[in-house]
Protein backbone atom coordinates (compact mmCIF):
# COMPACT_ATOMS: atom_id res chain seq x y z
CA UNK A 1 0.00 0.00 0.00
CA UNK A 2 1.42 3.40 -0.95
CA UNK A 3 1.72 6.37 1.37
CA UNK A 4 -0.92 8.10 -0.74
CA UNK A 5 -3.39 5.28 -0.16
CA UNK A 6 -2.67 5.20 3.57
CA UNK A 7 -3.07 8.98 3.90
CA UNK A 8 -6.41 9.08 2.11
CA UNK A 9 -7.65 5.98 3.94
CA UNK A 10 -6.80 7.74 7.23
CA UNK A 11 -8.66 10.83 6.01
CA UNK A 12 -11.75 8.77 5.17
CA UNK A 13 -11.61 7.00 8.56
CA UNK A 14 -11.27 10.26 10.49
CA UNK A 15 -14.17 11.80 8.56
CA UNK A 16 -16.37 8.76 9.23
CA UNK A 17 -15.35 8.81 12.90
CA UNK A 18 -16.29 12.49 13.23
CA UNK A 19 -19.51 12.58 11.23
CA UNK A 20 -21.01 9.11 11.66
CA UNK A 21 -19.48 7.06 14.46
CA UNK A 22 -18.94 9.59 17.25
CA UNK A 23 -21.27 12.22 15.75
CA UNK A 24 -19.11 15.06 17.03
CA UNK A 25 -19.52 16.81 13.66
CA UNK A 26 -16.39 18.92 14.07
CA UNK A 27 -16.08 19.27 10.30
CA UNK A 28 -19.29 21.28 10.33
CA UNK A 29 -18.07 23.76 12.96
CA UNK A 30 -16.39 27.09 12.35
CA UNK A 31 -14.37 26.64 15.57
CA UNK A 32 -12.75 23.50 14.16
CA UNK A 33 -11.69 25.23 10.95
CA UNK A 34 -10.38 28.20 12.92
CA UNK A 35 -8.27 25.94 15.13
CA UNK A 36 -7.04 23.98 12.10
CA UNK A 37 -5.97 27.23 10.44
CA UNK A 38 -3.82 27.89 13.52
CA UNK A 39 -2.35 24.35 13.49
CA UNK A 40 -1.65 24.22 9.73
CA UNK A 41 1.31 26.65 9.61
CA UNK A 42 3.04 24.67 12.37
CA UNK A 43 2.38 21.43 10.50
CA UNK A 44 3.89 22.93 7.34
CA UNK A 45 6.89 24.24 9.26
CA UNK A 46 7.49 20.86 10.88
CA UNK A 47 7.03 19.02 7.57
CA UNK A 48 9.47 21.40 5.88
CA UNK A 49 12.08 21.00 8.62
CA UNK A 50 11.89 17.20 8.66
CA UNK A 51 11.86 16.68 4.89
CA UNK A 52 14.29 19.41 3.79
CA UNK A 53 16.96 17.95 6.08
CA UNK A 54 16.27 14.39 4.95
CA UNK A 55 15.25 13.34 8.45
CA UNK A 56 12.10 11.95 6.83
CA UNK A 57 12.35 10.78 3.23
CA UNK A 58 9.70 9.43 0.88
CA UNK A 59 10.04 6.98 -1.98
CA UNK A 60 8.97 8.98 -5.03
CA UNK A 61 7.07 5.92 -6.31
CA UNK A 62 4.89 5.86 -3.17
CA UNK A 63 3.63 9.46 -3.32
CA UNK A 64 1.72 11.60 -5.82
CA UNK A 65 4.69 13.88 -6.42
CA UNK A 66 3.60 17.47 -5.67
CA UNK A 67 5.13 18.91 -2.52
CA UNK A 68 4.27 21.78 -0.24
CA UNK A 69 6.95 23.10 2.10
CA UNK A 70 9.14 20.26 0.74
CA UNK A 71 6.76 17.57 2.07
CA UNK A 72 4.41 15.51 -0.11
CA UNK A 73 0.82 16.73 -0.30
CA UNK A 74 -0.24 13.47 1.30
CA UNK A 75 1.31 14.72 4.54
CA UNK A 76 -1.39 17.38 4.73
CA UNK A 77 -4.12 14.76 4.38
CA UNK A 78 -2.49 12.49 6.94
CA UNK A 79 -1.88 15.33 9.40
CA UNK A 80 -5.44 16.57 8.96
CA UNK A 81 -6.76 13.05 9.65
CA UNK A 82 -4.69 12.81 12.83
CA UNK A 83 -5.87 16.19 14.11
CA UNK A 84 -9.51 15.50 13.28
CA UNK A 85 -9.42 12.05 14.85
CA UNK A 86 -7.82 13.23 18.08
CA UNK A 87 -10.14 16.22 18.45
CA UNK A 88 -13.23 14.11 17.70
CA UNK A 89 -12.24 11.64 20.42
CA UNK A 90 -11.47 14.51 22.81
CA UNK A 91 -14.93 16.01 22.32
CA UNK A 92 -16.66 12.62 22.46
CA UNK A 93 -14.96 11.56 25.68
CA UNK A 94 -15.33 15.03 27.20
CA UNK A 95 -19.09 14.89 26.71
CA UNK A 96 -19.09 11.66 28.68
CA UNK A 97 -17.01 13.04 31.53
CA UNK A 98 -14.04 10.79 30.86
CA UNK A 99 -10.91 12.25 32.39
CA UNK A 100 -12.69 14.47 34.90
CA UNK A 101 -12.05 13.95 38.60
CA UNK A 102 -15.02 12.54 40.52
CA UNK A 103 -17.55 15.14 41.57
CA UNK A 104 -16.38 17.83 39.14
CA UNK A 105 -18.79 18.60 36.37
CA UNK A 106 -17.65 19.96 33.06
CA UNK A 107 -18.81 22.94 31.09
CA UNK A 108 -22.59 22.94 30.75
CA UNK A 109 -23.85 21.57 27.48
CA UNK A 110 -25.82 24.57 26.23
CA UNK A 111 -27.38 22.60 23.40
CA UNK A 112 -28.99 20.11 25.79
CA UNK A 113 -29.60 22.64 28.56
CA UNK A 114 -27.66 20.69 31.17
Amino acid sequence: MSYTQIAFFALACATALDLYLLRTRLLLRKAFWTSYSIILPFQLLTNWWLTSRNIVMYDRHQILGPRLASAPLEDLAFGFALILGVLALWVFWGRRGIGRPNGISGTPDIKRGK
